[in-house]
């Protein structure tokens, strides 16, 4: 095993659900370019649940300290130390914190609203591939303009739960 695959123990949920195994390095490269930032929930081999990276000691030279600490990291357990084999770890599933994830600042019926015009809608909630696909596909042949309706349909019946960024809207 390289050493590269051996310090590659990092997982955050991103837009896309839980990405990894990062090494550290490559997690102080995505805190620096604003991917993961201090809501961003991070979990590495040896954690017992997902925390956000605000209050992980090990992220702090990447600008990521502890802004406060109120959630006190978990007490060892004397006698029990933790082993793990990298090749077979795998972080807690994501429903550990679902009840407890972040809130988007985006208006789910907004996007909706805005999304009768095509692409505008999924370009607010933080979707801006999609959106860009229905305009231009409304542009080119016409058929975004029925696929944005459909699509804003959704978002306003309750379909969409999460924005692009992977926070729960309020009125889930």
């Amino acid at each position: 095993m390289s050493g590269e695959t051996a310090s590659a123990q990092w997982y955050y949920v991103g837009h896309y659900g839980q990405l990894g195994p990062l090494t550290l390095q490559q997690v102080g490269e995505l805190i620096q370019d604003g991917v993961v930032g201090p809501d961003t929930f991070v979990w590495q081999i040896g954690m017992s649940d997902w925390v956000k990276a605000s209050v992980c000691t090990e992220l702090a030279q990447f600008g990521l300290g502890p802004s406060s600490f109120s959630v006190p990291p978990p007490v060892p357990t004397a006698g029990a130390p933790i082993t793990y084999h990298p090749a077979v770890a795998t972080a807690p599933p994501l429903a550990q914190w679902a009840s407890s994830s972040p809130v988007s600042d985006r208006n789910r019926t907004l996007g909706g609203v805005l999304n009768f015009i095509p692409g505008v809608g999924r370009i607010y909630l933080a979707y801006p591939a999609i959106g860009v696909l229905q305009l231009l596909s409304t542009v080119l042949c016409g058929v975004g303009a029925i696929w944005a309706v459909i699509d804003a349909i959704y978002i306003l019946a309750g379909g969409l739960k999460f924005d692009g960024y992977g926070r729960q809207f309020s009125d889930s």
